[in-house]
């Protein structure tokens, strides 16, 4: 049936554009988005154990008895064939618990949970043997003999992906080393943070950091380490009781908690 608007009064002309919106709405309502929803996931001690297991097993050299913590991070997201609607997508937005992230950032392999799973322990792999190799490095460039003859196991269980590699890296220079002067690298500290590492030792950038700073503050750490770039991610929702740290280089990052365990000026965001 044709009708002319200009026949209608102002309220029913209105009504009639309305209904399109509001069928578009109610469609979206209903269809799945591409969009996967993340919320603050578990740490895990590095210096200690994980799910039962030590998380870093030595070999080929004497490794120290450890004080305080070294948390590396974790968000949990979404599954990829899980149906995020609009209404995830909305209440995502409104809570600072809850972040939306595009379902390709999160999962770049695909809609395959088992594809997804060996992807990402296939990233968490090679992220071990970086940190591994950055930790000798930077040991062997202060002064620490015999490095060559050590062997590194990394096992965090079902955690994949790569933003582990600065606190793996760390636990290693603690266990073998500490603070190069007699005492812990963590000064005692609950520490946490997360970044991505290089076998030279560049720190990068890894995502949900302001997730992943409510999942340390959560789990008792005092201090959280954040690639520099993410300052401004960390900041947006920074638990009260959290101080922030910013590094780029594992050298920086061991200069900084040094520094932060003898009282001295420490970088923040």
């Amino acid at each position: 049936m044709l009708f002319s608007l200009s026949r209608l009064t102002r309220l029913q002309a209105l009504a009639v554009c309305a209904l399109p919106v509001v069928a578009l709405l109610a469609v979206a309502g209903f269809a799945p988005l591409p969009f996967a929803v993340a919320q603050p996931g578990g740490t895990a001690d590095v210096l200690g154990k994980h799910e039962g297991k030590t998380v870093l097993t030595i070999t080929g050299m004497p490794t120290r008895k450890t004080e305080g913590a070294l948390r590396m991070t974790t968000i949990v997201a979404t599954g990829p064939q899980m149906k995020v609607r609009l209404g995830d997508v909305v209440d995502g937005w409104f809570r600072t618990d809850r972040a939306v992230m595009p379902k390709n950032a999160v999962y770049p392999t695909g809609d395959n949970v088992k594809e997804v799973e060996e992807h990402n322990l296939g990233d968490m792999k090679e992220s071990q043997d970086d940190a591994t190799k950055a930790a000798l490095g930077y040991l062997k460039a202060n002064g620490v003999d015999d490095t060559g003859k050590v062997k590194v196991q990394a096992d965090l269980g079902k955690i994949g992906g790569p933003s582990a590699g600065l606190f793996l890296s760390l636990g290693i220079i603690d266990k073998l080393d500490g603070d190069g002067s007699g005492g812990d690298l963590t000064g005692g500290r609950d520490i946490a943070g997360t970044g991505t590492i290089t076998a030279s030792g560049k720190v990068g950038a890894v995502g949900g950091v302001a997730l992943k700073t409510q999942a340390a503050r959560r789990d008792g750490a005092s201090v959280f380490l954040v690639p520099k770039d993410e300052c401004a991610d960390a900041e947006a929702e920074k638990p009260e009781g959290l101080r922030l740290i910013p590094i780029t280089t594992l050298d920086g990052t061991v200069d900084a908690l040094r520094a932060l365990k003898k009282g001295a000026d420490v970088p923040s965001c």
